[in-house]
């Protein structure tokens, strides 16, 4: 084995030690503190000490994704002349944001692209565009991504139609202990032709998001009986309404699940389309009996297009445009033989009056996402069992009490895992909670990068500048709820929103973070729309 190089010490380290560990990626380490175990201190520490050199035994950095925040991951990988190789399982860098292009974002273009990104985007000649306009998803890819991953510094290192299925530890299951870190990462990709590729890596930065793995229709986060039988009349979470999928809803009725912002876009597309096309008809199902939170604060929200949205939502409802279905528990759904040609699907549900069943000939499941951890198996990530987001950054996040509250900043330390090299950034990295903003995930990575370059002291500077985003307040949850429901069944903030948020502290500066507001969003596009 080769000779490694004397690790730098950080600020929330003991002298002669890295990470809390004695002799770090000797052959004979030990932690500093006899009552801890070497995984307990390196991950206790936040880091995992790693060789900091350059292309530490020639391997390069592995980013899984190449969406917004993938990129800026590269970017700043480039800007530290690190060896890095970006993977992409679509065929064009962000090619899940293409998929729902036609949908204008909430957050102005000033909060959507990474100074790391624009610093290397300047010398080419790209003019960013003007900073308080509202880009589509299209608009996103074509005039930040597809220019960023053709500067000379990315360009060439970015493999597009590249699957990740797996990531491991080379020559060693996840069971193995003793000599772990001696083994590098192992990344295994299926290609466009469905060969199989082993990548050695030093690190790997997974930011390949959730999109495409839907939470599922029925109650419980359980699928609802016959879900799967009735695929053929499911939607993706944001259909192109009035472009591309428009012949699927005119003169039908469409039935939309979900109290996310991707609902909303869908409803009031569904709208405009049933006032050009006779027969059109929507019904809007909801779990909760209030939609309160989805109409949020209107003129009061810090990004006015998402205040809007939710006022012309309640308008359209109020107007009858929208059958709204509240307290709907989908039980069961039921497909005729035949498929949508046979007639349209019955989905079953529990209500607060008894069982009730909505026909539709197309249901649009805007539930949200969950992230793929089957391709984590093998490595030692440490996630919180409810949020499934990294422990240090879980209670953060968590919705239950962070539906309209404030999500601090985080860096490298809250994202670590006992696997050290490993992290999950971006969207992935909130799990299930649906509080995530693309300036974040810009954050995230900076802080990473800094780290796996050896710069403590950049990695432990968190910089993040947010819009004020939601309206913390429980008055909102008493406008509309049915008659006899808690604020619980409501699904509104609640006693959980906090307005007066404690204030967070950077553990290794010892200094206190400012405040930010966090995007409420249920949208499975989850930082794209903010």
């Amino acid at each position: 084995m080769s000779e490694k190089p004397e690790p730098q010490e950080s600020a929330a380290s003991p002298a002669g030690s890295c990470c809390g560990v004695s002799a770090c990626c000797g052959d004979n380490e030990r932690a500093v503190h006899p009552d801890k175990t070497v995984e307990q201190a390196k991950t206790d520490a936040g880091c995992g000490c790693l060789d900091t050199r350059d292309n530490a035994g020639g391997l390069p950095i592995v980013v899984i994704g190449a969406g917004p925040v993938g990129l800026a991951a590269a970017a700043h990988l480039a800007e530290r002349d690190l060896d890095f190789l970006v993977l992409e399982a679509g065929g064009t860098v962000g090619a899940a944001i293409g998929e729902w292009g036609h949908v204008r974002l909430f957050s102005p273009w000033r909060y959507d692209t990474d100074a790391a990104a624009r610093r290397l985007l300047e010398p080419t000649g790209w003019s960013p565009p003007d900073p308080e306009t509202l880009p589509t998803g299209a608009e996103l890819v074509r005039d930040y991504l597809t220019p960023l991953a053709r500067v000379p510094a990315l360009a060439g290192r970015i493999r597009t139609g590249t699957r990740v299925v797996a990531v491991a530890r080379h020559g060693v299951d996840v069971t193995r202990t003793v000599g772990r870190q001696d083994h590098p990462l192992l990344v295994r990709t299926v290609g466009p032709d469905g060969t199989v590729t082993d990548l050695a890596a030093h690190a790997v930065i997974d930011a390949s998001g959730a999109w495409g793995r839907s939470n599922p229709l029925g109650h419980s986060g359980l699928p609802a009986p016959g879900e799967d039988q009735a695929v053929s009349y499911l939607t993706g979470p944001l259909p192109d309404v009035l472009g591309r999928d428009r012949a699927r809803f005119a003169g039908k009725h469409a039935l939309v699940v979900g109290m996310g912002h991707s609902a909303a876009n869908t409803l009031l597309a569904l709208a405009e389309l049933a006032a050009a096309e006779p027969g059109t008809r929507i019904t809007w199902a909801v779990r909760g009996t209030s939609v309160a939170r989805l109409y949020g604060g209107g003129d009061a929200d810090g990004l006015p297009a998402r205040g809007a949205l939710g006022t012309r939502l309640k308008a359209a409802v109020n107007d009858g445009e929208i059958d709204l279905v509240r307290g709907f528990t989908i039980t069961g759904l039921t497909a005729p033989e035949g498929g949508p040609a046979a007639g349209p699907v019955q989905v079953t549900g529990r209500t607060l009056d008894g069982t009730r069943v909505l026909e539709a000939d197309t249901v649009v499941a805007a539930t949200g996402f969950r992230p793929d951890l089957d391709m984590l198996r093998e490595v030692r990530v440490e996630l919180d069992p409810a949020i499934e987001a990294p422990v240090r950054l879980a209670p953060l996040i968590d919705p239950n009490v962070h539906s309209c509250g404030t999500v601090p900043p985080h860096g490298e330390r809250d994202l670590a895992h006992p696997e050290p090299g490993f992290y999950l950034a971006g969207a992935k990295s909130y799990g299930r909670a649906p509080t995530f903003l693309l300036a974040t995930g810009y954050e995230q990575v900076r802080s990473i990068v800094a780290a796996l370059a050896g710069d403590r002291q950049a990695a432990d500077t968190i910089q993040l500048d947010l819009p004020q985003t939601g309206v913390c307040s429980t008055s909102p949850v008493t406008e509309d709820p049915l008659p006899g429901t808690s604020a619980e069944q409501s699904e509104g903030c609640g006693a959980s929103c906090s307005t007066e948020p404690a204030e967070p502290v950077n553990a290794a500066a010892g200094q206190a973070l400012p405040v930010v507001q966090a995007e409420t969003e249920e949208g499975m596009a989850r930082g794209f729309f903010g």
